[in-house]
């Protein structure tokens, strides 16, 4: 998956649930010149209700999984290695997940803290992981043999999780689908010319029309569909954007066929009113809370455990749990949520370092998922101690102080007056406290990253 980060218009400016009683009271600003008829129009409040279990979880996961975990070298291997739909055709040939159970998967999500999932239905290669009418390029003439995503659908939405869906726009194996400078068959420092003359022939709206036919599919054929993430837009000389795509189309057709997705930002809709629902900083942490026009934006980090978003047998650049903890906490911190990524192997199994690093996210979310749901950015009169991270959940009065970094027996605070109790969040146990600082015991807990709870005094 590659990152294209577009900035465009959204319904909600502001996702914080402590800012949006006052939100909600203001009169809308004005919208901007272009826009588009959304099959229903919604008011701020409407839309930060939609979108509030979304920002309720804070914690995803993504799935990428296709032909790709076969090479085992990168989701992009089609793209990297210049690869012709002939000499991929192998992968398509062998593709047997013999051991695929997703019923282990999703409890392992569940367990991991995860509250929805979202599934590569189609990357860039092409390949389609569930049985569209639209192509023979699927699981279901593979070795395979049946629906994969059926499957997964099932299984997930039996543990409680909410269901999304993946969908590339580009597509590296249909007919008509032009080259570009993404493309494997790309043209190094081609011209407009030399583009124009290899697409002789190829007709994108045909393309476009196959891309909505898959979408309708998608979203009419499995139940309530939570998050549709299109991936994704690079306009510019021999690139492609939202006029490529049709991209009003797309976003129009998936809201009319489920009112209530949740639809990410890589669409190249600047501007156009409901055109995103969230931002999508990948493979990064952010310095604050991303913006529009000055206002606070709903955002999504998407993030993978290693360097690779497909299987990569060989990647060895893993994220420890310290850090994936880190930078879950970080986020939720800024208001954000986070997808961590699992590339299941071409047999159909998580990978065993994901499997571990899972297991230690559970442990953690286990005892301490309560300074993570339900929570954002703590108000700006809390300010942060020293090697902390905090939280905050306006609807409890509670902070979350995250021990970053363990302090010897005491913990200054500017903010103790405010505190009516505290205890460790993992037991339970009373943190005493006077009016410069909490007092925590030399001996670090039995927890990963200590949490203190902070329960206010009412206002």
């Amino acid at each position: 998956m590659k990152r294209i980060v577009i900035l465009s218009l959204i319904l909600t400016l502001s996702f914080s649930p402590l800012a949006e009683a006052q939100k909600a009271k203001k009169k809308d600003k004005a919208k901007p010149a272009v826009e588009f008829a959304l099959p229903s129009q919604e008011t701020r409040e409407q839309k930060y209700q939609r979108m509030k279990w979304w920002t309720d979880a804070r914690l995803g996961m993504f799935i990428h999984w296709g032909l790709y975990a076969m090479p085992a070298r990168h989701e992009w291997i089609k793209n990297i290695e210049r690869l012709t739909t002939e000499e991929y055709q192998k992968y398509f040939d062998h593709f047997d997940p013999d051991l695929y159970n997703p019923r282990e998967w999703a409890a392992m999500a569940k367990k991991a803290g995860m509250k929805y999932v979202v599934f590569t239905a189609k990357h860039h290669e092409g390949f389609c992981m569930w049985d569209s009418r639209y192509t023979d390029y699927k699981c279901t003439n593979t070795p395979a043999g049946r629906d994969l995503m059926r499957e997964f659908v099932d299984a997930f939405r039996a543990e409680g999780l909410r269901i999304g869906f993946y969908y590339s726009l580009l597509d590296w194996h249909h007919p008509e689908y032009t080259i570009d400078v993404r493309h494997p068959q790309r043209i190094s420092k081609g011209t407009k010319e030399q583009y124009d003359a290899l697409n002789q022939g190829k007709n994108m709206d045909i393309y476009r029309q196959y891309m909505k036919d898959q979408v309708t599919e998608l979203l009419t054929q499995y139940g309530k569909i939570d998050i549709i993430w299109f991936d994704f837009s690079f306009p510019g000389e021999n690139g492609k954007g939202h006029e490529d795509w049709d991209s009003e189309g797309l976003v129009k057709l998936a809201r009319s066929l489920q009112p209530d997705i949740i639809i990410d930002d890589r669409l190249d809709l600047n501007d156009v009113w409901g055109g995103w629902d969230f931002i999508t900083p990948e493979q990064k942490k952010v310095a604050e809370c991303p913006t529009w026009h000055g206002e606070k934006a709903a955002w999504e980090t998407c993030q993978t455990f290693s360097g690779s978003w497909g299987y990569h047998r060989d990647e060895n650049t893993w994220k420890s749990i310290p850090q994936l903890l880190e930078l879950l906490i970080e986020t939720v911190s800024k208001e954000g949520n986070l997808i961590l990524n699992v590339g299941p192997t071409a047999r159909g199994e998580f990978d065993y370092r994901a499997k571990e690093r899972l297991e230690g996210m559970g442990k953690w979310m286990h005892q301490n998922s309560r300074s993570i749901y339900h929570c954002t950015a703590a108000p700006a009169e809390f300010q942060v101690p020293e090697r902390t991270l905090l939280t905050y959940n306006p609807e409890t009065n509670r902070l979350y102080i995250h021990l970053i970094d363990y302090p010897l027996s005491r913990l200054a605070v500017s903010f103790a007056d405010k505190i009516a109790y505290a205890q460790f969040l993992h037991d339970g146990s009373e943190i005493k406290f006077d009016k410069e600082f909490l007092h925590t015991p030399v001996l670090k807990p039995d927890c990963e990253i200590p949490v203190i709870e902070v329960f206010l005094k009412e206002k």
